[in-house]
């Protein structure tokens, strides 16, 4: 019975992380759209989530698309495609990889940061003299980086959208020499609003998922330094695979005929 005894532990802890994560995000979403708000705080948090992020996102949604507009050429010119390129760059930066990689470096950024913050405010008792003066940790921490996320990952997804279309077009106008006002051309002509939207609402999830895993490790750290350390790497890899995770469930549900 041993073998099934340890089979059974894992899928009752398992169950039981799902179940305190249900009801912190239940608790959190219950207070961002309850009063008292905290508008100083949320302002920051946007700045911190947005300003603050915007190098990284640029940089990386410029050397996405410049990647792209060549291993697409590489691949094209052996079918005499090469005309197909700027399309596959718009659908590829606006639909998938816009949104994804931004997450995944918000989340090495921005969910690593919540989860020390407020990890190191558990292990020293900070949270627990916020309930002593009668503030609500939860509305006072958790409600404005949540409402942070969600409002600001879509802009810096946009952002991340205009400047990868940039960099594929720097790439195909002055590396593989196509027609500059061709090439935006047909970067216009197939691109649709559908698709731009389903990048950004993607964009809002994923900023949802990234505070919510940063605030809720963090919340539980135990054990010092030692547990804000291993919280912030809960948090930043649980971030990383939800957001994989929910990239597939939402293209399914955006594009499946």
């Amino acid at each position: 019975m041993n073998p099934l005894q340890r089979i059974g532990r894992v899928v009752i802890s398992f169950l039981a992380a799902v179940g305190r994560l249900t009801m912190f995000m239940s608790s959190a979403l219950s207070h961002c759209v309850r009063p008292p708000f905290y508008p100083r705080i949320i302002v920051r948090q946007m700045v911190e989530i947005g300003y603050y992020s915007l190098p990284v996102v640029g940089l990386t949604g410029v050397f996405a698309g410049m990647v792209l507009a060549l291993q697409s050429y590489t691949g094209f010119a052996r079918f005499s495609a090469e005309g197909a390129i700027a399309n596959v760059v718009v659908l590829s930066i606006t639909r998938e990889l816009g949104p994804v990689l931004a997450g995944l470096m918000v989340a090495g950024r921005i969910g690593a940061s919540m989860a020390a913050e407020t990890g190191t405010m558990r292990v020293t008792e900070q949270i627990d003299a916020l309930t002593t003066l009668s503030t609500n940790p939860m509305k006072f921490l958790v409600a404005p980086r949540l409402i942070a996320g969600i409002t600001m990952m879509p802009l810096l997804v946009l952002v991340a959208d205009v400047i990868g279309v940039f960099g594929g077009y720097i790439v195909a106008v002055y590396k593989l020499g196509f027609n500059p006002s061709i090439y935006l051309q047909n970067t216009w002509n197939f691109v649709e609003l559908h698709d731009v939207l389903s990048g950004l609402v993607k964009a809002s999830v994923f900023g949802f998922i990234i505070t919510l895993m940063g605030c809720y490790h963090g919340y539980h750290s135990r054990g010092g330094a030692q547990g804000v350390g291993a919280a912030t790497t809960n948090a930043v890899v649980s971030a990383a695979i939800m957001i994989l995770c929910f990239d597939y469930i939402l293209t399914e549900i955006f594009f499946a005929k």
